[in-house]
Order: structure tokens, then C-alpha cells, then sequence
């Protein structure tokens, strides 16, 4: 039996379909960015809610402003990463059967994530974060859109794996 053009065209680009949700992702980031960083100034806080901030941070380092005083030799390290991680998320969104859209899913917002905060790293040198959620004094990192879409994909591939054990790809 002979595959139909439209089944050979699906099967060679597997799931890029979900780049739709990346797209998203990042256009959402880069907006409320924009908005943050053209309202408020550096470290301003404005209170939401008891528990809820928005404030302007820049963090040059990773997750947690990890190596944020490292000199600079970091922005074009984590540059690196991501772009290479963003290229093996291709790929393997790529590679995916056209009806694992779980997994299409978390791959489409963890490269969100990261495409977003690799476009503030290359632009500015630094990422820029604004959601601050504190209790009784203590502030967890601040953290922005892109890091809740890798935290939300990094959360969906945990659970697929409970879910579906011998499903790692």
C-alpha cells in the first residue's frame, strides 16, 4: 500500500506542527517583557496581591541568577546552550509519531521558553524577569513567561513519564 503525499509530507516533519505553541510562547514572553521593562524602573515593585509582585529584575545568569557575576563570559555560553538545546528540540519534535501531541506539547513550550530567553539574552545581555512571588518575606527568584513555559513543558515530560512508564523518548 502506497502512503499518500499528505502522509509522507506528515511523517517527514513529525510534530512541527506544534511550533504554533512555541511561536506563542515567545510572542506572549516578549510582550509582557516590553511592557515590564518600559514601565517600571530597575527593581521597582508594584503589589498585586499579599503573596504577588511585579518587578523589573535582569538576571545575566541562568535559573536562579546562577554565574549572574561571572564578568559576561556567561551570556554567550547560555547563548550556546540554548541554541543548541533549541536545534536537539527541533529535531526531536521532529522525530515525534503525529499523534503524540503530549510530548509535542512540552518539547513546543520548553523551546518556547528557551528561544524566548535566548532572544533577551542576544538583544540585551541579560534576561529580562518580573513576576515575584514572596512569602512572609521570603522572595522565590524573580522569573518571567518563557520560564514558566520550560517549567510547565519540564513538568508535562515528568508526568508522561509517570504516566506512561518505558515512554522515554
Amino acid at each position: 500500500m502506497t502512503e499518500s503525499v499528505k502522509d509522507k509530507a506528515e511523517s517527514a516533519t513529525g510534530m512541527l506542527k506544534w511550533l504554533w505553541l512555541t511561536t506563542v510562547v515567545v510572542i506572549i514572553d516578549q510582550i509582557t517583557k516590553l511592557a515590564v521593562d518600559g514601565s517600571f524602573e530597575k527593581y521597582e515593585r508594584l503589589e498585586i496581591l499579599p503573596f504577588f509582585n511585579l518587578t523589573l529584575a535582569y538576571n545575566e545568569g541562568a535559573a536562579f541568577s546562577f554565574l549572574a557575576g561571572a564578568g559576561g563570559w556567561q551570556r554567550w555560553f547560555f547563548t550556546g546552550i540554548a541554541v543548541v538545546v533549541s536545534i536537539m528540540l527541533v529535531i526531536w519534535l521532529r522525530k515525534l509519531p503525529k499523534n503524540d501531541w503530549w510530548s509535542a506539547a512540552s518539547i513546543a513550550l520548553i523551546l518556547g521558553g528557551a528561544l524566548g530567553n535566548l532572544y533577551d539574552r542576544v538583544a540585551y545581555g541579560h534576561v529580562v524577569d518580573f513576576l515575584d512571588f514572596h512569602w512572609q518575606g521570603a522572595h522565590f527568584p524573580a522569573f518571567n513567561v518563557a520560564d514558566s513555559a520550560i517549567t510547565v513543558g519540564a513538568a508535562m515530560m515528568i508526568i508522561e513519564m509517570f504516566w506512561k512508564p518505558g515512554s522515554a523518548k
